[in-house]
């Protein structure tokens, strides 16, 4: 099967570089919501993150030259659009990173609490709630696989920062989701 998406991927990538309008609409139509849902991710409003996926599908369409075929294009439009999102909020300088997270209790003061049937989508509004650069480095550490150092760069930031915002954002994750499953009990 993945062969076969794979096998996919490169005539759509063939008929993409022929500038074949119809398999560059059939690219954007495949990826378009797994690609929306990183921006969500990063963006917390939809229409900001919206704007980030444009921003990043023309990236792909200008770079699709680039792309090595030996490689994933689901990766490679995923790196692209990851980076555009960061790039997006280092030039509007929206990224604030709190020293201090009101109302976080630590984590042992819940005891042993599991999460049940908690759906992607419950838990992809929690991430949105959370404070611009604690959701960035969220992003890039729990659902990206980066490491501190590397959204340190990434990010301009200590490493210490990436850190404590990730832990942070995993706490209050943690805060809302817990209300979350007891107002449901």
């Amino acid at each position: 099967m993945v062969e076969k998406s794979h096998e996919e991927d490169l005539e759509l990538l063939r008929g993409c570089l022929a500038n074949d309008r119809r398999l560059q609409k059939q690219l954007y139509k495949k990826y378009f919501k797994t690609m929306f849902q990183i921006c969500l991710s990063y963006s917390g409003d939809r229409v900001e993150a919206k704007d980030i996926l444009q921003e990043a599908f023309i990236k792909v369409f200008t770079n699709l030259e680039k792309f090595n075929a030996k490689n994933s294009l689901e990766g490679w439009i995923r790196r692209i659009v990851t980076n555009t999102a960061i790039d997006y909020f280092r030039k509007r300088k929206r990224l604030v990173f709190q020293d201090e997270f009101p109302d976080v209790p630590d984590e042992e003061d819940r005891g042993s609490f599991t999460f049940q049937e908690l759906t992607n989508d419950v838990i992809l509004h929690y991430v949105r709630q959370l404070p611009d650069g604690a959701r960035v480095v969220f992003n890039l550490f729990a659902v990206e696989g980066l490491p501190h150092k590397e959204i340190a760069e990434r990010l301009e930031i200590t490493e210490g920062t990436s850190k404590s915002q990730y832990k942070r954002a995993r706490s209050l994750l943690k805060k809302w989701l817990y209300e979350y499953e007891l107002s449901k009990q």
